[in-house]
């Protein structure tokens, strides 16, 4: 998820939640003189003179400024809903190139974020949204207002103790989520829809402050019961052995119990299904979401931790913002 309080109560919990300060590097440059000797060296051939002996004077380069890890977003909610479409518009282009779908991805992500915790924004953003967007503009909307409900506690001074690893191929969990399916009666979308909760999409590889592990974010216990002897950090493994638990709990039946036996809030259950229901009408949502990012609620903001974040131990956040631009 994006929440820094990884929020599992019962046999799973849930993940992880932004902002910083920008630094400059200093450059320093040392002058050379070119002020000729006060007396030339006895020589039978001239003494070189002060050009020769001189390097060429260089023109410093322009001071770095380190990229911002998140996406600028405009400052006006009209503007900001129209660049969601525009994102939309290119997740839905099977001919985007692959580079100009992730950028769209990340404001996307970003955008339904800062709309979602802006409820003030409505009357001026939602009007924005062409028809055949409008539903998974709401549940977008909606999943992430019942995310930051999850957000009771306190935010954190530090960053978290885990790995931001790049998740295995959007085709490879889908196929997963399809087994997982196939064998439970587990809906593949609701599987998706924890997975991109708990760990965003597998992202994150660290252990919950509830002891929870693995993409499913699974109490070791727990997966004990239902993995089959499988590997609790492996995708696969993982994702077939929330099929078995959510089964187990009556899925079939009742989704919405089974679903708050995994993480035992109705906010929880709400998120889960509105990302399902984007999926299960629009399968190729997936992609985008495959690519969003792991966001973490600080006392300075919402912090991103990007792919190659790996921390051994808990680390300040103004340590981090020190050298992390966000």
């Amino acid at each position: 998820m994006d929440t820094n309080a990884r929020v599992a109560r019962a046999p799973v919990s849930g993940v992880a939640a932004r902002l910083v300060t920008a630094f400059v590097m200093a450059i320093m440059l040392s002058g050379c003189s070119d002020t000729p000797p006060v007396a030339a060296p006895q020589s039978s051939s001239p003494a070189p003179s002060a050009t020769e002996t001189s390097p060429p004077p260089t023109t410093p380069p322009p001071p770095q400024t380190p990229v911002p890890a998140q996406p600028r977003l405009a400052s006006e909610p009209a503007q900001v809903a129209d660049d969601l479409v525009t994102d939309e518009q290119t997740l839905h282009d099977p001919s985007s190139a692959p580079e100009a779908r992730r950028a769209a991805a990340r404001r996307q992500q970003a955008a339904y974020r800062v709309i979602g915790r802006h409820p003030e924004w409505d009357a001026v953003a939602r009007p924005r949204i062409p028809q055949p967007l409008l539903r998974a503009y709401d549940l977008n909307i909606e999943a992430r207002r019942h995310l930051d409900a999850l957000l009771t506690g306190e935010a954190k001074d530090t960053l978290p103790a885990w790995r931001i690893e790049a998740p295995r191929p959007a085709e490879e969990l889908l196929a997963h989520y399809r087994d997982s399916e196939a064998a439970s009666g587990v809906g593949w979308n609701y599987l998706a829809a924890v997975n991109l909760i708990e760990t965003r999409s597998g992202s994150i590889a660290g252990t919950s402050t509830a002891g929870a592990q693995g993409p499913m974010q699974f109490l070791p216990s727990t997966f004990a019961a239902y993995g089959e002897g499988g590997d609790i950090h492996a995708p696969r493994d993982s994702i077939m052995a929330a099929g078995r638990y959510l089964a187990a709990n009556g899925f079939v039946a009742d989704p919405d119990h089974a679903l708050y036996r995994y993480n035992n809030s109705d906010h929880y259950v709400q998120a889960v299904k509105s990302y399902a229901a984007v999926l299960a009408a629009d399968p190729a949502a997936f992609h985008g979401y495959h690519d969003w990012e792991v966001y973490y609620r600080t006392t300075a903001g919402d912090v991103l931790l990007p792919i190659g974040y790996a921390r051994t131990s808990t680390i300040p956040v103004t340590e981090y913002l020190a050298s992390h631009p966000q």
